[in-house]
């Protein structure tokens, strides 16, 4: 390798370092948001459960009752209900999953099925963090490997290039 070509990869490496060193902090700053929006969800869940007990009904009866009403309200509010249920439900799986996976695979957990508005409203708030973690760290050396390969291909590529248009010119 040329010495620019290695002060390329270089840069390319350490710029791929840095924007992968900051997904175990993007992991970590979405599973704080999930925290926030199960505690919201479960205040609506809990109260709609206990409505229900009220009535002397399980969650799903009082789900059913909203379904079989003749007013179109009632049954697009038990639609809605169900909606902020299964929510509730998938955001607490994904909360366990986040919280028992090692941090180097917390950002692949991340990736398997976000939520869209948690995930939306973390990238908006995202606040960089320093690559101190071990994950961090690995993440990093990720991303600068990648850089640096990404750069080398270039590199390979635009010398292939040159060396064709080389040959191509006709002699005079």
């Amino acid at each position: 390798m040329r010495p620019i070509a290695r002060i390329i990869a270089i840069v390319a490496g350490l710029a791929g370092g840095t924007v992968f060193s900051q997904a175990p902090e993007f992991a970590q700053q979405y599973r704080q948001r999930i925290g926030g929006a199960i505690d919201e969800l479960r205040v609506i869940v809990e109260d709609f459960n206990r409505q229900a007990a009220d009535h002397h009904l399980d969650r799903q009866q009082a789900l059913n009752t909203y379904a079989q009403s003749p007013d179109d309200f009632l049954r697009d509010r038990g639609v809605s209900m169900q909606s902020t249920i299964s929510r509730y439900e998938t955001l607490q799986s994904q909360q366990l999953k986040l919280t028992t996976a090692a941090p180097v695979a917390k950002p692949f957990v991340l990736m398997g099925e976000p939520d869209d508005v948690v995930f939306a409203n973390t990238w908006r708030d995202f606040v960089p963090g320093v690559p101190v973690s071990f994950a961090g760290l690995v993440w990093g050396a990720i991303g600068f490997v990648g850089g640096w390969v990404v750069a080398a291909l270039l590199g390979l590529g635009a010398r292939r290039a040159v060396r064709t248009r080389r040959r191509r010119r006709p002699v005079s």
